[in-house]
């Protein structure tokens, strides 16, 4: 059983450069990250969103050329290779995390943690599952977790994961930046800052959007008037808003449509 000062469970954007700090400071600490150095806002948030972003204004920008007197074409989204680029550029910032951890002296562990037993005098008792398979006992005198969070799924009859039990297949924020096409209507539940993004984007690459939000307006913890600029930037660009409007349950409709 290995013993360290600290332990901090999560390796998202407090965890790793706390527990870098820490190890740089002399004290012995561990970090045990279950699925991807980095946490949300590297791998599943901020740097792949604008990265896709960016690949979207660049689309956008290109429609409107000729108003500007340039030609351009007709304008295609390759979706495989924006991935790619999104890809690629996730997996250089998440290596040089990696390597920030490695150079401060912090162990990494990979896997799944979880309290055991009272640790006597040696402080906090902790089994990882290691992702390689099997198991590790530590101890700890202060462990901290920074777990960070997931896409929840709303309680909507119907909706399955990958359309099992013939239901009805849905993406999260996730699973929607790992696209290899551009959907022809793509329906966004729910109008906070996640939605509308990923709701403008996909507009800029060519998809028919709609957007139901159950309030009165989008971004409901904003003030009116700044739902009220957003909802006309989403209609300027094409997009379909519903206000007011509440999902009831998803379905197959006669012609095999969502």
């Amino acid at each position: 059983m290995s013993h360290f000062e600290f332990v901090v469970i999560g390796s998202g954007q407090a965890g790793t450069p706390l527990a870098a700090a820490l190890a740089k400071a002399g004290r012995k600490t561990a970090l045990v990250e279950r699925q991807h150095v980095g946490g949300t806002c590297l791998n599943e948030g901020c740097t792949p969103t604008k990265t896709m972003i960016a690949s979207g204004r660049i689309a956008y920008l290109a429609r409107r050329a000729a108003n500007y007197g340039v030609n351009t074409g007709p304008v295609s989204i390759d979706m495989e290779r924006v991935r790619q680029r999104k890809r690629d550029i996730v997996a250089s910032f998440v290596g040089g995390s990696e390597r920030r951890i490695e150079t401060a002296g912090v162990e990494l562990i990979r896997g799944e943690a979880a309290f055991a037993a009272a640790g006597a005098q040696a402080g906090h008792a902790l089994e990882v599952h290691l992702n390689a398979g099997g198991s590790r006992q530590i101890t700890a005198g202060t462990v901290i977790i920074n777990t960070g969070a997931r896409p929840s799924l709303p309680e909507l009859p119907g909706l399955e994961a990958a359309g099992v039990n013939g239901g009805v297949p849905y993406l999260d924020s996730t699973s929607i930046m790992e696209l290899d096409h551009v959907p022809e209507h793509l329906l966004i539940i729910g109008g906070g800052y996640i939605g509308l993004e990923f709701g403008q984007l996909f507009r800029r690459f060519g998809s028919r959007v709609t957007i139901v939000q159950r309030g009165r307006q989008l971004l409901a913890r904003e003030d009116e008037d700044v739902g009220e600029a957003v909802l006309e930037i989403m209609r300027q660009d094409g997009i379909e808003v519903l206000l007011e409007s509440a999902a009831l349950s998803a379905g197959h409709g006669p012609s095999g449509s969502i």
